[in-house]
């Protein structure tokens, strides 16, 4: 797969996972009728956003560690929850892991600037 594909796939991923998190804790099933604070779970998405979309390496790299809390809150409240929010959940930990897969790629094929890639 070539880099701009893993880069569409990675952004896509990470902005679609930010739609879903916002829509899932205001209107679709949030924990208390008309929205929860639970909502503020984006915000740490945030921070990897400009990287991603601009294809920094670094980004990518440290931003594989960060999905992983998403990851985990889906399956949890995948295996908790009951209807529409079970079903968000399952929607939230498919996302992590495509976020994952693509920017893990997209980070093993691009090593950053100044490194040499037959040293390991």
């Amino acid at each position: 797969m070539n880099p701009t594909r893993l880069r569409n796939l990675a952004a896509g991923s990470l902005i679609a996972l930010i739609a879903l998190c916002v829509a899932w804790e205001l209107w679709l099933a949030p924990l208390r009728p008309g929205g929860s604070w639970l909502v503020l779970k984006v915000l740490p998405l945030l921070l990897p956003l400009f990287g991603i979309l601009h294809g920094r390496v670094y980004t990518y790299r440290w931003s594989t560690l960060l999905i992983w809390l998403y990851f985990t809150e889906g399956t949890v409240r995948a295996w908790s929850d009951r209807g529409d929010s079970a079903t968000l959940a399952l929607l939230e930990v498919a996302l992590s892991l495509l976020f994952f897969i693509a920017t893990a790629w997209y980070a093993r094929i691009n090593p950053p600037v100044g490194s040499d890639r037959t040293s390991n």
